[in-house]
């Protein structure tokens, strides 16, 4: 029952995690319909940031949201620097809808390259900030931790005041109108190019944390190549592709599924299905919702 229970636990605290990156997707997604590649670098290198003010402060909780706006310069200033020309530049190109994917994933070699140049090739390594000794009850112990409780904490708080941004105040309405019909929003008035900015510093702020957050949960160390990082990113795609690309709600609860769902895949079926098991079940729900679990309903047509 304890090894049941422990499963369940790995799954969620892993899914929270997925769920953050899914998160900053999806937000990039509803405000300027890109796909961003270079996420994992940008919470890798937000990750760096935050190893620096802990190295040079000493407190986890001040290098923190240090990191986290760190994230949001460095997404803001990519979409101002690269996405916002390359926008313009190709407007009416049928490459318009390829070129950004093949410059995010350009981004993502050159931020790993920064990384290498600046900090080195070396592992560097940060402590977690609470105890990951998990809870006992009686004689047995659980693998959740009070760095775990912190991660669904954060994950939460994150989810609402996503929630509140996008469901209730005009910040929200823009950044969707200015996602679907940007033309229009013009003439309307609304600042396109500066909403466009500001979904992308929100979503390198949720990346950041969630590049700290698996971190901590993690072996605590960071490299340029972090295979980490990496399976981060694929998962968090995987869980928005499965909340339906469009939906907070849905990138919160597809990265809980992937993560419960591969816990025990890896836990009862093979170890070895680590890599395999996230595919395979992206495959089956797209099979049996090919939309996603929570994506709106299609429009019916005459």
């Amino acid at each position: 029952m304890i090894q049941f229970i422990n499963t369940i636990l790995i799954g969620i605290t892993s899914g929270a995690i997925y769920s953050l990156m899914a998160l900053s997707i999806v937000i990039i997604w509803r405000s300027s319909r890109v796909i961003n590649f270079a996420q994992a670098g940008l919470a890798l290198f937000s990750t760096y940031v935050g190893y620096e003010c802990v190295k040079v402060i000493g407190n986890y909780w001040i290098a923190l949201p240090i990191a986290i706006i760190a994230g949001a310069l460095i997404a803001s200033m990519i979409e101002f620097l690269f996405m916002r020309f390359l926008a313009k530049l190709h407007i009416n190109s049928p490459i318009s809808a390829v070129a950004p994917i093949i410059v995010t994933l350009g981004l993502l070699g050159i931020i790993r390259a920064s990384i290498a140049f600046i900090w080195g090739g070396q592992e560097l390594r940060i402590a977690a900030p609470l105890s990951n000794i998990g809870y006992s009850i009686g004689d047995k112990t659980l693998v959740f931790s009070p760095m775990k409780l912190m991660i669904l904490i954060s994950v939460v708080i994150v989810l609402v005041i996503l929630g509140i941004i996008f469901q209730r105040t005009n910040l929200g309405l823009a950044l969707k109108a200015s996602s679907f019909a940007p033309e229009i929003s013009k003439l309307s008035g609304l600042k396109v190019d500066l909403i466009r900015n500001i979904g992308w510093a929100l979503s390198g702020g949720v990346a950041a944390l969630a590049g700290l957050l698996q971190t901590a949960n993690g072996s605590g160390s960071i490299s340029p190549e972090a295979l980490e990082f990496a399976i981060l990113l694929v998962s968090g795609f995987i869980a928005a592709v499965i909340g339906g690309l469009e939906s907070l709600i849905g990138a919160v609860f597809g990265g809980l599924l992937l993560g419960t769902l591969v816990s025990f895949a890896l836990m009862y079926i093979d170890g070895g299905l680590f890599f395999i098991a996230p595919l395979f079940i992206l495959i089956l729900v797209l099979i049996v919702r090919p939309r996603g679990l929570f994506a709106p309903k299609a429009g019916r047509h005459a």
